[in-house]
């Protein structure tokens, strides 16, 4: 049976159930494997991360999130406004974080919070391995995201991207994690775009109406419809109680 860790994500975990675990009634995204959450601009990927990241939290599981697109305070208010408080969990020290966004350069770096650049994919992953090294000593199991992958691979050389993205792949998966990594879809040619896709193990799209896990250990393609509220994402994974 392939264990799976709840995502947080209402409907999410209903609709990832198949075989055995229908009667378990265990879903959710496989355990540390990585997962790409792609789709349009504005369609919730990152909403996806951010209560991916936060249920883990609650659970006293570390989260490293490598930011490229908004500097910490910007997450730290998006996640309060869909009722994600931060402040319990940074006190704990369960939240890690590179920040690659450049946007919080006067936020002082702490053995939590590392500054980074989107320019420098190296110094991204060596600090990513180092957190990542760090928090599996304190916990065999944590969750990992890079939201977004698109901003590196616009600035970067994309063969160089995918190099790097195989070896954090590699690295966070040694250390334990469980990976969510956004991309815009288009942003890359189709070449660059399949081979992508080709080193993750489950993809997950989000296109603004529905959800469609494309690819996902232990379970056949599925579509539903999905909806962003006031508190997140929602998905209706037996496709009843859909507003249109």
């Amino acid at each position: 049976m392939i264990v799976r860790i709840a995502s947080g994500i209402p409907g999410f975990d209903d609709l990832t159930l198949s075989g055995d675990d229908l009667d378990l009634g265990l879903g959710g995204l496989p355990e540390n494997t990585a997962t790409l959450v792609y789709g349009p601009q504005g369609v919730g990927k990152s909403i996806f991360c951010y209560e991916f990241a936060y249920y883990g939290l609650t659970q006293d599981e570390p989260c490293l999130f490598l930011t490229t697109d908004h500097g910490m305070s910007e997450i730290y208010g998006s996640m309060a406004d869909i009722g994600l408080v931060l402040d319990e969990y940074l006190e704990k020290g369960l939240l890690y974080v590179v920040d690659a966004s450049s946007s919080d350069l006067e936020v002082e770096e702490s053995d939590n919070y590392q500054l980074s650049s989107v320019l420098n994919p190296t110094d991204m992953l060596v600090k990513v391995t180092r957190e990542a090294r760090f928090i599996s000593q304190k916990n065999p199991r944590s969750r990992c995201v890079i939201d977004s992958l698109t901003t590196i691979l616009e600035s970067n050389n994309e063969m160089l991207i995918v190099r790097v993205l195989k070896t954090y792949i590699l690295r966070i998966k040694e250390a334990g994690g469980t990976v969510v990594i956004t991309y815009t879809e288009g942003s890359v040619d189709s070449k660059t775009e399949t081979l992508i896709k080709s080193m993750v193990d489950n993809i997950v799209k989000l296109d603004g109406d529905k959800i469609t896990i494309e690819a996902m250990k232990g379970m056949a393609r599925k579509e539903v419809p999905y909806q962003i509220t006031e508190d997140g994402l929602k998905i209706f994974s037996n496709g009843m109680d859909f507003e249109q």
